[in-house]
């Protein structure tokens, strides 16, 4: 695998950022991981079927998260997520003059990618997003809410356990074993992480009808992090989405029972849209 670092920061904090390019490049996607984690999950299983269709993949730690700069779990604002969103866009489409370019976001990434959709304006290839970030599936405690709304407020950078149970990843015991061992991974969020995300995640479905991108949609019905009748709800709100629910399907497909068969689909659909540009 052919791997490049793109020197890239963000207000003054250092993002790391990287891509990959096959020996013919079509297009490029640029990869969005889901909270807590970093962008060098997908390098072994994701981005290997992404490189067969020609596609170069962009890939960064998001703001507090892997090898990127800020406090773990913490950012100023989710106007700034999308504005390095909008960055790592850019690094690509300079990169990659005249040809598609394609987002792919998975969880919190999820969030991100249909969010940059709906508010900005764009002529993006195509969007995937697996498990959307869009509805928590669980309630966090009512006292956690409650403080943290209050924190919002007088400390929007104080960060607390994110409540999320590493077991409800994936069906594959391997995986988990391997996403508590990594050393990148924490479970930290702040205020000012959380509840815009939420907030953002309620706007998009209720703003749906406003996506004019083709948009792969696939969630599984087994998903105990994210619900996935919100993205169902999403779907229902466009004309632009394809939806695919994975039965039983836990939150991180990619990693997941039956993970060939869904990044096959991912590669098929992008492929498919990649002919209608070239055609």
């Amino acid at each position: 695998m052919d791997i490049r670092i793109l020197d890239l920061q963000y207000k003054n904090i250092p993002i790391s950022a990287w891509y990959a390019r096959p020996k013919i490049v079509r297009g490029a996607v640029v990869l969005v991981h889901g909270f807590g984690e970093h962008s060098g999950r997908y390098q072994d299983t994701v981005i290997p079927r992404l490189l067969e269709e020609n596609l170069a993949v962009y890939c960064y730690d998001n703001i507090g998260h892997g090898k990127s700069g800020g406090k773990r779990g913490h950012c100023s604002s989710y106007s700034a997520l999308l504005e390095l969103l909008d960055n790592v866009i850019a690094k690509a489409r300079l990169l990659n003059p005249n040809k598609p370019i394609f987002l792919y976001g998975h969880s919190m990434g999820g969030n991100l990618v249909l969010n940059y959709g709906l508010r900005i304006k764009s002529d993006l290839a195509g969007i995937v997003a697996t498990s959307p970030y869009l509805k928590l599936a669980f309630q966090p405690p009512k006292w956690k809410m409650v403080l943290g709304k209050a924190m919002l407020k007088i400390f929007p950078s104080i960060t607390m356990s994110s409540g999320l149970n590493p077991q409800h990843i994936s069906r594959i015991d391997q995986e988990v074993e391997k996403y508590i061992a990594d050393p990148l991974i924490h479970d930290r969020v702040s205020p000012m992480y959380s509840f815009p995300i939420i907030e953002a995640g309620e706007w998009a479905v209720d703003n749906a009808y406003k996506l004019k991108t083709q948009t792969l949609l696939l969630h599984g019905t087994g998903d105990n992090i994210i619900d996935y009748t919100a993205t169902e709800k999403f779907h229902k709100n466009s004309n632009k989405t394809q939806l695919h629910l994975i039965e039983g399907g836990y939150h991180e497909l990619h990693n997941d029972v039956g993970s060939k068969n869904t990044l096959d689909m991912i590669g098929k659909w992008l492929g498919n849209r990649l002919d209608l540009f070239y055609s």
